[in-house]
């Protein structure tokens, strides 16, 4: 099956087996190893990815059901060299342990943001209910998101 996706920015068309699994897909021909496989089957979130704007996980979704989507990865969302706003206040806020979970639990943040720019406390762990951090650092994590609101994300 020949698939179009934008992942982080850039427009790809590829000939791709659909029952590949994104995860495959991203890590596998596209190189963007940023994201984790943890639990293959949904439940970690370490292998999150924003898809269309929602955090999803992409050890769930096959690569044929996201022809014409737009992909954000961690390494998306870098720009210019610079880390995005939410990258900077995880790590000013002490939010990455063993950094395993970080990738995921950053995206699902940011996708969060991107919808809600002034979520509550309670929006955000919401938000990253869905990832497991083995390291206990919800509290950092839920501070490095509060330490954006406001700010251009």
């Amino acid at each position: 099956m020949k698939i179009e996706v934008v992942v982080n920015k850039k427009k790809i068309k590829m000939d791709v087996d659909p029952t590949t699994r994104l995860i495959d897909f991203l890590r596998d021909d596209l190189n963007l190893t940023g994201v984790k496989e943890g639990c293959s089957e949904g439940e970690c979130g370490s292998c999150t990815v924003i898809l269309d704007g929602v955090a999803v996980t992409s050890c769930t979704i096959l690569v044929g059901q996201v022809n014409g989507s737009e992909i954000i990865t961690i390494e998306g969302l870098e720009q210019s060299g610079e880390l995005d706003v939410i990258q900077k206040s995880f790590i000013e806020n002490g939010a990455i342990q063993c950094g395993f979970c970080t990738p995921g639990m950053i995206l699902s943040c940011k996708a969060l943001l991107m919808k809600n720019p002034n979520p509550s406390e309670e929006e955000i762990k919401r938000a990253i209910e869905g990832n497991l951090c083995r390291c206990t650092g919800y509290n950092k994590i839920v501070k490095a998101v509060q330490d954006v609101v406001g700010k251009e994300v």
